[in-house]
């Protein structure tokens, strides 16, 4: 989790919303690892577990990663919970809770629906110093809207 946070911080240097994650396989190795990039890559897909599935089965040359753990320091989306269904990861391991779009147990527990697959999950892991990354995004960005309020509407009232 601490790599992940690593990358979150790298995500948040580049001004997008910090989220990292690593996936390792199962004698620990990193075998993929993305953050966010969807300001920087203009996509909606730009999530940091959709990166680093692909670079994973990529590496590994199979869409199935079932011997694998996905280390993220936000709760996933629905989006990135469906991608993490699909590649079969085996466990999900995440930092803070996402109580706007967490779809593992914030908003909807996507892995509650009989799908036939679901990883293990265990969430809060280092929660406490992802939750200050994400807080701290959220400040500067409240403060960057304060210093400059006709920037975010394009001048328009």
């Amino acid at each position: 989790m601490a790599k992940a946070l690593a990358l979150a911080e790298k995500a948040y240097a580049l001004g997008e919303f910090p989220v990292g994650a690593v996936i390792a396989d199962d004698e620990g190795a990193i075998i993929g690892e993305g953050y966010n990039l969807r300001e920087a890559n203009a996509s909606p897909l730009g999530h940091a577990e959709i990166t680093a599935i692909e670079k994973a089965a990529g590496l590994l040359k199979n869409r199935r990663l079932d011997l694998c753990t996905i280390y993220v320091t936000l709760e996933p989306c629905l989006m990135c919970a469906g991608a993490i269904m699909q590649a079969r990861l085996k466990r999900l391991v995440y930092g803070a809770y996402a109580p706007k779009t967490g779809a593992v147990t914030s908003v909807v527990g996507v892995y509650d629906f009989p799908f036939g697959y679901k990883p293990m999950v265990r969430g809060g892991v280092l929660e406490t110093d992802c939750s200050a990354l994400l807080s701290k995004f959220g400040e500067d960005l409240r403060s960057d809207i304060r210093e400059n309020p006709l920037e975010e509407t394009n001048g328009q009232v």
